[in-house]
C-alpha cells in the first residue's frame, strides 16, 4: 500500500543508467537555477524603498544610483562565478573554492552559510510568493503560514519526482514571469514617454534631501543587494547540466545576469517614476501593475506569475542544497546519507531535510518575509566574499595566462561583497545576529562529524600486524518467558548453531512461579540447562543483563563468544503490537548498545 502510494506521488523508480537523462539543457536549467535570482526583482527594489522611506518620499530618487551600484556588483559576481565554473567544473561553488584556496575552516564557513541560505531561500521565496497572493486577495492574509507550508510540500514532491520533471513543469511559470515583467516595464515606460504619467509623482533626480546620510545609502544598497541572492546557484549545480556541462553552465549564468539586470532596473525605474511607496500589505510590483493597468486581467496576470515565481524560486534551493550537501558529505563533514540517490535519482535525503527546516522557519517567523531577508542575504554575501577571495589566492598562486584580469575581477567582487556583508551587520544587526551563533555551532558540528568518521575508519581498518584472537567456542543464552512455540522455535535455532552450551534464562517475579516453571522445563527440555532468576523489583532487564555480564566475563577469559538469542513473535496486524509488552525488543535495544555480546532475534510470525 505504502509503496504503491509512493509510486503515485513520486513516480516509478528509475534505473541508475538513466541518470544521463536527468541532466538539464540550458533553457530548463535557467528556469530552476535562476528562478531565485530572477524572482528577487519582486522584493529587492522594495527593500531599497523601505530603507529610503525612513527619510521620506523625497529620498526615493536615490533608488536610481543605488540600483546602478547593485548592477555593478551583479556584473562583478557574474564574471567571477563564470571563472569559478571553468576553474571548478565539478561544482561545489563557494565551498570548494574556499576550502581549496583558503583552508578547511573557510570552506566550512562558506558551505555552512550556503546550507542555511538555501533553507532560507525556500522560506523567503515561498513567504514572498504567499505575500503576492494575499496582496491580490486580502481575505487570505490570515492564512499566510498555512499557504506557505502547502507550497513547500508541493515543491518538495515535485523535486522528489526528479530534476528533469520538475524543470519541465517549472519552466513555464518562470518564463511567463519574465514575459509579464517585460510587458509591465514596456507599457510603463511607453506611458511615461507619451506623457501619460504625471511628473509630480516623483522627486527629480538630484533634489537635496534633508536627513540623508552615507549610512542610510549603504543600508539601502545592502538591502537592494538581496536581489542578487541565488547568483551562485549555477556554479554549485554544474553536475546537473548536460555535457559540455561547464560551457552550458557559463552560458546559463550570463543569460541569467542579463535578465536579472534588465528586470531589476526596470522595476526600480518604474517604482521611482510612478512614486510608489512600500506598504506592508501591498507589494511594490502590485502597486506598479495597478498604477499601469488598473485591476484588470493584466494586473492579475502579473500578480499571478509573480506569486508563482516567488514560490517556485524555492526550487533553486532544492537544486543547489542537495548538491552542496553531497560535496560536504563526501568530505565527511555531514552524514553520508546525503550522498545516496533516491528512487528518481535525485538526492532525496537532502530534499526532505531542506523542506523540513524550511517549514520550521516559516512557522517560527510566521511567514514574515522582511524578517528573513536580512539573514538570508548575509548567508549569501559571506560565501560571495570567501569565494572571490579564494579565487584571488588561486590566481596569485597559479598565475595562468590572463590571470591579472581575472584577479582584478575577483578583487572587485570580493571587495564589494565584503562591504555589503559589513553593512548588513552594522545596519541590521538585530536581525542578523543569529548567524554569529549558529554558524560557529555548525562549524563545530562539521568537525565533530568528520572526527567521528575518521575514528570509525580507524577502528574498521584491518591491521595485518595485529594478532587475531581465535574464538574457541560459543555460549548461547535464550531468555524465555514460558513454554510456547515461540520459545521452541528459538531453541531449535540455537541448537542449529552447534553451540557448546545453551542456557535458557527465566526471570520470575514470584517464587512459586519459579518452582512450577522449573518442574515443567525438566519435563519439556531436559537436555537444555535452565537458569531461573528472581526479580525483586519486577524488572526483566536488570537481572538478565547481570547474568549475561557474568557469563560474558567468564567466557572472554576462555576466548568464548556469547550469543543472546531473543524470541520475538510478530502479530499479523500492525496494531496488535500495542497489545503486547514487547519485552523482546526492550532486551534487544538494551543489549545492543551496552553489552559485548552477539544478539540474534528469532521471529515467530502469527498467521491470524
Amino acid at each position: 500500500m505504502v509503496s504503491e502510494l509512493k509510486k503515485v506521488i513520486i513516480g516509478k523508480p528509475l534505473k541508475s543508467h538513466e541518470l544521463g537523462e536527468q541532466k538539464l539543457i540550458k533553457t530548463k536549467a535557467l528556469a530552476i537555477l535562476s528562478s531565485d535570482a530572477l524572482s528577487s526583482v519582486a522584493y529587492g527594489p522594495e527593500q531599497i524603498l523601505i530603507v529610503l522611506a525612513t527619510i521620506g518620499a523625497a529620498a526615493y530618487w536615490y533608488s536610481i544610483p543605488i540600483a546602478i551600484g547593485v548592477l555593478v556588483l551583479l556584473t562583478a559576481l557574474i564574471l567571477s562565478y563564470r571563472q569559478i565554473i571553468f576553474a571548478y567544473p565539478k561544482g561545489g561553488g563557494a565551498y570548494v573554492v574556499s576550502k581549496n584556496n583558503l583552508g578547511i575552516n573557510a570552506g566550512l564557513i562558506a558551505g555552512g552559510s550556503l546550507l542555511v541560505d538555501y533553507i532560507l531561500t525556500v522560506a523567503v521565496s515561498v513567504s514572498a510568493g504567499t505575500d503576492a497572493i494575499t496582496s491580490a486577495f486580502p481575505a487570505l492574509h490570515s492564512y499566510n503560514v498555512a499557504i506557505a507550508i502547502f507550497f513547500v510540500l508541493f515543491i518538495t514532491v515535485l523535486n522528489l519526482r526528479g530534476v528533469t520533471e520538475s524543470a519541465s513543469i517549472l519552466a513555464y511559470p518562470v518564463y511567463l514571469f519574465v514575459l509579464a515583467i517585460f510587458i509591465l516595464i514596456g507599457v510603463g515606460i511607453y506611458k511615461i514617454v507619451i506623457g501619460g504619467v504625471s511628473p509630480d509623482l516623483h522627486t527629480p533626480i538630484g533634489t537635496p534631501v534633508a536627513g540623508i546620510s552615507l549610512f542610510i545609502l549603504l543600508r539601502a544598497f545592502a538591502s537592494g543587494s538581496s536581489a542578487l541572492t541565488g547568483v551562485e546557484a549555477i556554479s554549485n549545480a554544474i553536475p546537473n547540466f548536460k555535457d559540455p556541462a561547464p560551457n552550458n553552465a557559463a552560458k546559463t549564468l550570463l543569460l541569467m545576469g542579463v535578465l536579472l539586470a534588465l528586470l531589476f532596473s526596470g522595476i526600480i525605474y518604474l517604482a521611482y517614476y510612478y512614486g510608489i511607496s512600500p506598504s506592508e500589505k501591498v507589494t511594490v510590483v502590485s502597486q506598479i501593475a495597478e498604477s499601469i493597468f488598473g485591476r484588470n486581467f493584466m494586473y492579475f496576470f502579473i500578480q499571478g506569475t509573480t506569486a508563482l515565481i516567488l514560490i517556485l524560486a524555492a526550487n533553486t534551493g532544492y537544486s543547489a542544497f542537495p548538491l552542496l550537501a553531497v560535496n560536504l558529505a563526501k568530505d565527511k563533514f555531514i552524514p553520508r546519507m546525503f550522498t545516496v540517490r533516491g528512487d528518481r535519482l535525485g538526492y532525496s535525503n537532502g530534499i526532505i531535510i531542506l523542506a523540513a527546516f524550511s517549514i520550521i522557519l516559516i512557522i517560527v517567523f510566521k511567514g514574515q518575509t522582511e524578517h528573513l531577508i536580512p539573514l538570508y542575504a548575509v548567508g549569501v554575501f559571506l560565501p560571495f566574499t570567501l569565494s572571490q577571495t579564494g579565487m584571488m589566492v588561486k590566481w596569485i598562486r597559479e598565475k595562468p595566462e590572463g590571470w591579472m584580469l581575472k584577479l582584478i575581477t575577483n578583487t572587485i567582487g570580493a571587495f564589494i561583497s565584503f562591504i555589503v556583508t559589513i553593512v548588513f551587520f552594522l545596519t541590521k544587526f538585530p536581525q542578523v545576529w543569529p548567524i554569529l551563533i549558529f554558524l560557529p555551532i555548525i562549524i563545530i558540528l562539521f568537525h565533530q562529524i568528520r572526527k567521528h568518521y575518521e575514528s570509525v575508519g580507524e577502528q574498521l581498518r584491518i591491521n595485518p600486524n595485529e594478532p587475531v584472537v581465535p574464538i574457541e567456542g560459543n555460549i548461547i543464552i535464550v531468555p524465555v518467558a514460558g513454554i510456547t512455540q515461540v520459545v521452541e522455535n528459538s531453541l531449535n535455532y540455537a541448537k542449529s548453531l552447534s553451540a557448546d552450551h545453551i542456557i535458557a534464562v527465566y526471570v520470575s517475579f514470584e517464587r512459586e512461579d519459579e518452582k512450577r516453571f522449573e518442574e515443567k522445563w525438566k519435563q519439556w527440555q531436559p537436555d537444555i540447562r535452565l537458569v531461573t532468576l528472581h526479580s525483586y523489583y519486577r524488572s526483566i532487564i536488570s537481572p538478565l543483563t547481570k547474568f549475561i555480564d557474568t557469563v560474558e566475563h567468564k567466557a572472554s577469559e576462555a576466548n568464548y563468544q556469547v550469543t543472546v538469542v531473543i524470541p520475538q513473535f510478530i502479530p499479523k496486524k500492525g496494531w496488535h503490537h500495542i497489545l503486547h509488552n514487547q519485552s523482546g525488543l526492550l532486551i534487544h535495544s538494551y543489549l545492543l548498545y551496552r553489552r559485548k555480546v552477539i544478539i540474534t532475534t528469532v521471529p515467530y510470525r502469527f498467521k491470524k
